[in-house]
């Protein structure tokens, strides 16, 4: 049976960050300057190092210090090990429920979409929190990536660990330049050329299941990401198949047309933390205000109701 009260050898603990400077610098007084330590604190230290595991540490000579092969080993576990604890430290206190900071993990277009022009008037109601937005996609670690939440279109499985709450269903359709659906396509979509990302290549099939369509296109081109084809939309360049949320703005304010509405993929997006994000559950009140904020903003999303356009300058 094995004895999980296994006892560690280990040196001095106090004694490793005087340790740990001598051997950076490859000085003993200069690692008494920087801990602010005498010269002999930092030489008892070291020699109760050597003492406790019966090694030399250092070669000395001319009052000069050199590692030994047994130093530099401890040098690197030494330096890992007080990095470690650093970082620990510094994670704690940003996910703690009291820090100005809540570490949000975002797929990249969603967030420069939809979520990156909405965070102001979040900050501006907000003043005491800001957001610290990692742009990724796909599987999330959030005590390895150092973050709080993810925002995820839930096409993966996503890890029992973790609290997923739904945020609202994914509903899609075509989109493309207005003046070119009227003049140009003359609202046939086999007459566009189809844009498509190497990231989500089935959306188009996707589209055609849900809404029924057998159209065909006219051509066909394909980007390395979403919010590439996107934007092709937006200049003219073809017709790509829009997530509401990556293109509610474009359509609010006259930039692209959803030729045929939305229909709904089978997908949600989905916030994933560790502990419940809202109601009497809410450990963090800081995931709690962002959790709200984000339902609030998503309004009608969920059931794919396409925003009213803005009719810029009328009166």
């Amino acid at each position: 049976m094995r004895n999980i009260h296994r006892k560690r050898r280990l040196p001095p603990l106090a004694a490793l960050p005087a340790f740990e400077a001598a051997a950076r610098h490859q000085s003993i007084s200069r690692a008494a300057e920087e801990l602010h330590l005498t010269h002999g604190a930092v030489s008892r230290a070291v020699a109760q190092i050597e003492e406790r595991m019966g090694v030399k540490l250092f070669m000395r000579r001319n009052r000069r210090v050199w590692l030994t092969a047994a130093g530099e080993r401890l040098l690197k576990a030494t330096a890992t090990a007080l990095d470690g604890l650093d970082q620990a430290m510094e994670d704690i206190q940003r996910h703690d429920g009291a820090s100005p900071i809540l570490t949000v993990s975002c797929e990249p277009s969603l967030a420069m979409r939809w979520l990156m022009p909405r965070l102001g008037a979040f900050r501006n109601a907000n003043p005491g929190l800001n957001i610290d937005l990692r742009l990724a996609g796909g599987p999330v670690d959030l005590l390895a990536d150092g973050c709080d939440v993810a925002i995820r279109r839930a096409d993966y499985g996503i890890s029992e660990q973790y609290i997923t709450t739904r945020l609202w269903a994914e509903h899609a359709g075509p989109v493309c330049d207005p003046d070119c659906w009227e003049s140009i396509l003359v609202r046939d979509l086999s007459n566009a050329r189809w844009l498509h990302t190497r990231t989500r290549p089935d959306a188009w099939d996707v589209w055609k299941r849900a809404s029924g369509s057998e159209a065909t296109p006219a051509s066909e081109q394909s980007f390395d990401h979403f919010f590439f084809a996107l934007q092709a939309a937006v200049n003219q360049l073809g017709t790509a198949i829009g997530p509401l949320p990556l293109v509610y703005d474009d359509l609010k304010a006259g930039r692209l047309i959803a030729t045929h509405g939305m229909a709904p993929t089978g997908y949600d997006y989905v916030l994933i933390t560790l502990d419940p994000p809202g109601g009497l559950q809410g450990r963090d009140p800081r995931i709690s205000l962002f959790f709200d904020w984000l339902m609030h903003e998503a309004g009608d999303m969920d059931g794919g109701v396409l925003p009213q356009r803005e009719i810029i300058g009328s009166a």
